[in-house]
């Protein structure tokens, strides 16, 4: 992809981008804040690594970086996608890999996020997957909605056993993306991840940056910093997202908060109630990320307790 030979990163070149900075970490855990220091040190872009800060509408619920920030630095690939458009780790690779091959990375570009799989397909490069027709994507969306994650199962069950085997009957979103890839390829989607493509990032110029916060600190900040949200119109994003009349199945519904927050809209539950569940949700996803982190991304990567300690060593 790309003939520059360009050591430096400026542009994708005949191999992976050289020189990037990648920094993971929970939510709430002052990797954004990392990463604008370091952008604003070097003249970096930052690539958004976090597969909610992709969409437009919901700028304060998924923290995108605000006036202030993008003042700063370049920062790219956030709030470009519609919550209607179907979003991927492939589609995120794809559109890296576009910015690398027009040179619009710079040089030295930070990625930054919490979405572990963007970082695994940086490093180790994503399999190929077939191209689903609009029409098959649309038919098994709308069978998910009608008969429910647990149907669909057991049709995958039949079809695909070994998948199938390997997807709780709830998880809607995976066995939709299973049946579909089996129908418009004719091959269990078992079969395409088996075969990888080139990593895109080069990890030996790379630098590479776990933040591991303490528990009850990490806590802490996410309570205040949803009841910040709130404050500066989190509650008004929702309700222009559920203006849109989307299905629940969607990836941008759901985003940390909507839920509870679209319970209080519609009168389900009392402002305290839905603050109080949302903030609880985020807790979980925290736990989530970090658990994920711990157990795959293993020790290439630097584990730091803070942003600070990350400033430093950089």
């Amino acid at each position: 992809m790309g003939d520059s030979s360009e050591a430096a990163g400026s542009g994708r070149g005949a191999g992976p981008i050289k020189g990037a900075t990648l920094i993971a970490g929970p939510t709430a855990s002052g990797k954004s804040a990392l990463a604008l220091e370091l952008a604003a040190r070097t003249g970096s872009r930052i690539v958004n690594a976090d597969s909610m800060q992709v969409y437009s509408v919901l700028d304060v619920l998924t923290a995108r970086p605000g006036a202030t920030e993008l003042s700063r630095a370049v920062h790219l690939l956030y709030g470009h996608v519609h919550p209607s458009t179907p979003y991927s780790t492939g589609a995120w690779l794809r559109e890296v890999s576009a910015l690398a091959e027009r040179g619009e990375l710079g040089r030295n570009p930070v990625f930054v996020g919490g979405t572990g799989l963007y970082f695994t397909a940086l490093l180790d490069g994503l399999s190929a997957m077939p191209d689903i027709p609009a029409a098959i994507r649309a038919g098994w969306r709308a069978r998910l909605a009608q008969d429910g994650a647990s149907r669909l199962h057991a049709i995958l069950a039949r079809d695909d056993p070994e998948t199938a085997a390997r997807l709780q009957p709830a998880d809607g979103q995976r066995i939709v993306r299973a049946l579909e890839v089996l129908e418009a390829s004719g091959r269990s989607i078992r079969d395409w991840r088996g075969a990888r493509g080139a990593a895109l990032v080069d990890e030996g110029s790379a630098k590479l940056i776990l933040i591991e916060p303490e528990r009850s600190g990490l806590v802490a900040r996410i309570e205040d910093r949803f009841e910040r949200m709130v404050e500066a119109g989190a509650l008004d994003e929702v309700r222009v997202l559920l203006a849109l009349g989307l299905p629940s199945t969607m990836p941008a519904m759901k985003a940390i908060g909507v839920a509870e927050l679209a319970a209080s809209i519609g009168g389900r539950a009392t402002h305290a109630e839905a603050l109080a569940g949302a903030k609880a949700a985020t807790r979980r996803y925290a736990k989530r990320q970090a658990t994920w982190f711990r157990n795959q991304l293993g020790p290439r990567w630097r584990r730091v307790p803070d942003a600070r300690s990350g400033l430093d060593g950089g």
